[in-house]
């Protein structure tokens, strides 16, 4: 996903600056920008990509530390 900063005029001529979205496409991060702004003028769009919380890395990582100790079983009888 990326997020989209947008600087707009409403149609009430009043001037928004970074309205953010995100979305996957800015073509998608328009339509929902158009409809909580309808009528607005995009002034000027930028894109920033979102970092994943989990990368590839670190989910070895996890996975790793998961087979150091085994889960423990007991039973009670």
């Amino acid at each position: 996903m990326i997020r989209y900063g947008f600087t707009i005029l409403t149609r009430a001529g009043q001037r928004v600056e970074n309205v953010s979205i995100i979305a996957g496409s800015q073509g998608d991060a328009e339509r929902r920008l158009r409809q909580m702004y309808v009528q607005c003028q995009v002034l000027a769009c930028r894109e920033r990509s979102i970092p994943r919380r989990f990368d590839p890395a670190s989910m070895a990582g996890m996975i790793d530390l998961m087979g150091i100790s085994p889960p423990t079983i007991q039973h009670h009888g």
